[in-house]
């Protein structure tokens, strides 16, 4: 373990480093620029009077000013025909490419035939464990008794019963069409 004085030795340490950091990167970040490239000739008065390298004794070269080149108007990049107060149509989108299309197969149409029969309304409620087994079924209507039937039979003069299992019945109309099966409903 580091003795307490240690350890205040190094906090102080790394405090103090921080701030030369902190202190070097102020130092750097605010330098003045370098002075602009003023010139001692006669012909330039401004740099004289600023006190750049005129009045420093520094004798720094002119870089190569092209007036001429202030002195063009309206010819090159500057002169275009762009104006953005004046509204043009959007140019017309190019003509479709020609595409072969083929047209879209379809199936021929397969004779449906007559209409399913609709649901069988019964639910199925119990079974009887009597020796042949007997299915318990209720119309759903308030104040009709319940429908026994085994398998073989014709419920309600339009309905057979195919099969009868521990929780569910088969029955079909009694032409043999719209086979359905009822799950045992318990009510």
């Amino acid at each position: 373990m580091i003795p307490k004085k240690h350890h205040q030795l190094m906090m102080l340490v790394g405090l103090l480093l921080v701030f030369v950091v902190i202190l070097a990167f102020e130092m750097r970040t605010t330098e003045p620029p370098p002075p602009a490239a003023a010139t001692a000739s006669p012909s330039n008065p401004v740099g004289r009077a600023r006190g750049s390298a005129a009045t420093s004794g520094a004798n720094t070269a002119v870089t190569d000013v092209r007036l001429d080149a202030l002195q063009r108007t309206g010819d090159g990049a500057l002169g275009t025909t762009r104006n953005p107060f004046r509204f043009r149509p959007k140019p017309a989108p190019p003509p479709p490419r020609a595409v072969e299309r083929t047209p879209p197969v379809t199936a021929p149409p397969v004779p449906t035939g007559p209409p399913p029969p609709p649901p069988i309304p019964l639910r199925f409620i119990g079974v009887l464990e009597l020796q042949p087994r007997v299915a318990v079924f209720s119309s759903g209507r308030a104040g009709d008794p319940p429908l026994y039937g085994k398998e073989g039979d014709i419920i309600d003069g339009r309905y057979r019963v195919l099969r009868i299992g521990p929780e569910s019945a088969d029955l079909s109309y009694t032409d043999g069409r719209g086979r359905q099966t009822l799950r045992l409903s318990g009510q």
